[in-house]
C-alpha cells in the first residue's frame, strides 16, 4: 500500500513539503452529475427558472470554487491556477446535467482537489437555483475523469457502469416527450381562413438534424455558441429538443454571425 504522504512519521497530519519537485504543466478534469425531474430541466432550458439562468451561475461558482480550494481544503497547497473551465451539459434522456470542471496549472503539484471543488460547487449552486421548484434534485456520481503531469503521469477514470435500468430511463424519457407535448399544445397556432397553416413536421426534423450536424462540424457546443451569438443557451436547445418549431430569424442572424457563415448554412448540414 502507498504511504500516505500527508501523515507524517508520528501519524500527524501535515502539508507536504514540494519545493524538490519539479514545475511542470498539470492539468485535471472531475466530473458531477446533476438529477432532477425532466420539468425542472426543462425550465432550465428555456431559461424560465425562478432565479434566473442556472447554468450560467453554476459555471461562476465553479471557476470561484477551483480558486478557493486551499481555503477550503485544510492541506491543499495555494496555486496559481492558470486556466479553470465549467461545462454544463443538459441530458433529457436521463433528465440530469452533467458538470465537467476543468483545471490548469504550472507548478510543483497537481491540480484533483481544484477540479473536484469545482465540479462540486458548480453542482450545489445548480440545486441552490432549483430548489425552490425541486427539493429532490439529486448530486451524485463526483469523480475525477482525468489528470495529466506530475510524476504519477496520466490517469484516465473506467466509464461508469450504467446505474439505471433501460426501463427507468424509458420512463424519464417518455416524461420528457409528454412535457414538450404539453408545451407545444399550449402554443397559439397561426390560421388562415379556418384552416390551421403549420409546416410538416419532417422539414422541422430535417432543420434539427442539419443544425446538430453543422454544431458537430464544427465542433460547437450550445453554450459557448449561444454565449457569443448573445442568445439564450435555452433558444438553441428548444429548438434541438422539438420544443420550438423554429429560430426566429433574429436569433439564426446572431448564431450565423458567431459561426462566421450566413443563416442558411446553419441548415446546409
Amino acid at each position: 500500500m502507498t504511504k500516505l504522504t500527508h501523515i507524517d512519521e508520528k501519524g500527524s497530519a501535515r502539508m507536504v513539503d514540494v519545493s524538490a519537485k519539479d514545475t511542470t504543466t498539470r492539468t485535471a478534469m472531475a466530473e458531477a452529475i446533476v438529477r432532477m425531474k425532466p420539468e425542472t430541466l426543462a425550465l432550465v432550458l428555456e431559461g424560465a427558472a425562478p432565479k434566473g439562468d442556472v447554468l450560467a451561475a453554476a459555471r461562476i461558482a465553479g471557476i470561484m470554487a477551483a480558486k478557493k480550494t486551499s481555503e477550503l481544503i485544510p492541506l491543499c497547497h495555494p496555486l496559481p491556477i492558470a486556466g479553470v473551465t465549467v461545462a454544463c451539459e443538459p441530458d433529457e434522456t436521463d433528465a440530469l446535467i452533467r458538470v465537467l470542471a476543468s483545471v490548469k496549472v504550472t507548478g510543483q503539484t497537481g491540480v484533483e482537489m481544484e477540479a473536484l471543488t469545482a465540479a462540486t460547487v458548480a453542482a450545489l449552486t445548480i440545486y441552490d437555483m432549483l430548489k425552490a421548484v425541486e427539493r429532490g434534485i439529486v448530486i451524485e456520481s463526483v469523480r475525477l475523469v482525468s489528470k495529466e503531469g506530475g510524476k504519477s503521469g496520466t490517469y484516465r477514470a473506467e466509464k461508469p457502469e450504467a446505474s439505471r435500468t433501460a426501463a427507468v430511463r424509458r420512463a424519464a424519457a417518455s416524461a420528457a416527450a409528454s412535457v414538450r407535448r404539453t408545451r407545444q399544445r399550449a402554443q397559439p397556432t397561426e390560421l388562415m381562413g379556418e384552416t390551421a397553416m403549420r409546416k410538416p413536421p419532417v422539414d422541422h426534423n430535417a432543420r434539427r438534424e442539419a443544425l446538430r450536424r453543422f454544431m458537430s462540424n464544427r465542433s460547437l457546443t450550445a453554450h459557448a455558441w449561444a454565449k457569443d451569438a448573445g442568445v439564450a443557451v435555452g433558444v438553441i436547445y428548444s429548438f434541438l429538443h422539438g420544443r420550438t418549431h423554429a429560430l426566429t430569424k433574429a436569433e439564426e442572424a446572431k448564431l450565423a454571425e458567431a459561426a462566421g457563415v450566413s443563416p442558411d448554412d446553419l441548415y446546409a448540414g
